[in-house]
Formats: C-alpha cells, sequence, structure tokens
C-alpha cells in the first residue's frame, strides 16, 4: 500500500487515516502503523452503522480519536469540516506518543498477551444453556484464555457471544483472526474452524472454511487439536453435553500434550453423546455434573 510506504518513510507526526480506503480496509492500515510505526492517528469515519463499529475497533487498535464523515460530497464535507479536523490535528500533536505507549504497556498491553493457560470448551445440542452456567459461576480471579466451540447455525454466534460476556467475568467475543488475550473468551464463528496458531512470541486465531470435520464447522477436534500441536503453556479441554463425537481426537490430542479433560456426567447432560465417547475411551480425568464445572476448570488453571 502506498500510503503506508509514504508514513513508514516520511514518519508524520499526525496521520489522518479514513475508514474505508479504495484498495485495502483503513484498519489493516492502522495494524501496520502502530506495528511498524506508532504514531497519533486520527480515524475518518462515516455516519453508518458500519462506519460506527469500525471506529470503535481502530480506537482499540490504538487509534487517538476520530472525525465524524457525513455522507455527501466528500470534497464538500471535508472542506466544511476543515476546522474541525485542523483543530483535532493540533491537539493530536500535542500528546506525546512515547506516554501513550508506555501507559499501555503499564496497563498490561504485552502482560495480556502472554499467555500461559488456555480452556478450549465444546458443546453442542444443549450447549449454550450449560456454557452459559459455566461462565457465570467462574470467578474474577479466572486468570486464562477461553475458546468455545458450540455447534450452532450461521448467524447466532455473534449474539451469543455478547450473552456470554453479560455472564462471564471477562469479555467473549465472536473470534476473528486476531491475537489472543489472557482474561478473554472467543466463541468460533459459524462456518469456520477456530484454530490457534504461534506467529512469533505471540498466539492468533485463523478461521478457516475449508472442509467438514465430523461433518461440522466449526468442529471441536480442530480447535483442540490445533492448541495441543501450537500452545506451549497449560490446556484444559471441557467436553459438554452434545450428540456425536466431536472432541474426542480433540481430548485425545490434549491429553497426549499433558493437558487436563474435563466432561460433563451423564445426568446433567441434555444429550450424553459427545462427553460419553470421551469417558469410554478413558480421556476424561474429571467426570462432573455441570454445576462442579467452574470451580474445577478454576482449581486446574490454578
Amino acid at each position: 500500500n502506498k500510503a503506508l510506504e509514504e508514513i513508514l518513510r516520511l514518519k508524520p507526526d499526525v496521520v489522518t487515516l479514513d475508514v474505508n480506503l479504495p484498495d485495502i480496509s483503513g484498519l489493516e492500515v492502522l495494524k501496520e502503523i502502530m506495528e511498524k510505526f506508532p504514531t497519533r492517528v486520527l480515524m475518518l469515519s462515516a455516519y453508518t452503522q458500519k462506519g460506527s463499529d469500525a471506529t470503535i475497533k481502530a480506537l482499540e487498535l490504538g487509534a487517538l480519536d476520530f472525525i465524524p464523515k457525513p455522507s455527501g460530497e466528500v470534497s464538500l464535507d471535508l472542506y466544511n469540516f476543515k476546522d474541525q479536523i485542523i483543530n483535532k490535528i493540533k491537539l493530536a500533536y500535542q500528546i506525546d506518543i512515547a506516554k501513550i505507549l508506555r501507559i499501555r504497556e503499564k496497563k498490561g498491553l504485552r502482560e495480556d498477551l502472554d499467555i500461559k493457560k488456555i480452556v478450549v470448551v465444546g458443546a453442542s445440542t444443549g450447549g449454550p444453556k450449560a456454557i452459559i452456567e459455566i461462565m457465570s459461576n467462574l470467578s474474577s480471579k479466572v486468570d486464562a484464555t477461553f475458546l468455545i466451540i458450540q455447534h450452532m447455525p450461521a448467524g447466532f454466534t455473534k449474539s451469543f457471544a455478547q450473552r456470554l460476556s453479560w455472564y462471564a467475568p471477562f469479555k467473549i467475543k465472536e473470534a476473528e483472526e486476531e491475537i489472543l488475550r489472557k482474561r478473554s473468551g472467543y466463541v468460533a464463528p459459524s462456518g469456520f474452524h477456530m484454530i490457534i496458531e504461534k506467529r512469533s512470541k505471540f498466539y492468533y486465531i485463523r478461521l478457516d472454511e475449508t472442509k467438514l470435520v465430523n461433518y461440522l464447522r466449526p468442529s471441536v477436534d480442530v480447535a483442540m487439536k490445533s492448541v495441543a500441536e501450537n500452545f506451549e503453556g497449560e490446556i484444559i479441554g471441557v467436553i459438554l453435553t452434545g450428540m456425536g463425537k466431536d472432541g474426542l481426537e480433540g481430548a485425545r490430542a490434549i491429553k497426549k500434550k499433558g493437558g487436563k479433560i474435563i466432561a460433563q456426567d451423564e445426568s446433567s447432560c441434555i444429550v450424553y453423546g459427545m462427553p460419553k465417547a470421551v469417558i469410554e475411551e478413558n480421556l476424561a480425568d474429571y467426570v462432573l455434573p455441570l454445576s462442579e464445572i467452574s470451580k474445577k476448570i478454576e482449581e486446574c488453571i490454578g
């Protein structure tokens, strides 16, 4: 991208960046700027829901502020808003970027990326209610990253993740291709396998929409296997109510890596399929009623 090349070459004091660029997402450019040349960035964003969502994401990525850009003739809009743009640029220039970076680091940005423990939760029929119960019973001291694979129709996982956030002591979101953070939860989106990879020192989510596994996408097996193959810390696998055997091979991989497996017992399952497969193969370290699983997760992660 030519703009990014010029930013890296010229090293400007302030950058104004449109959320919508012709050839690339403004958010992608912002990520590159923050990784390669952190500086003061102001986002230009349209008055739309899509524009608002992108703006919030930009602020999370490190943009200082945004300038709302009404719809209409772009050149006229910018001319009318020139005073606002100039004022915001002047204010941005007064902010010490080194201080901002120090504050972000002090808040634990790097520490948040230093993941030591991952809990992978897999469920199917009856799973949403079971997962909500587990998340609502976790204490605020729980220190792990949670990956949640719930078999669901397309379009439901985002609202499910938002609902889980109401109950959990940490933020839970529908997974995107992003870096993993501690004390966060990620729900695999419908239609995509959630794969964990290590890049440099950090762990990333890759979303994959290739072949179905166990006639499913997302598959619990795919997520668990990727964690077992690529994650270097402690792993806890949790197999909850659901039909079929998805999670069996994933649990096997976690056990081989030295991790622990918790399976929901028959009496508290809506459908005793997935946990049964794991238990019958003697892969479960703990077989527990739903009401005791949260406590056991916390015991396992310490």
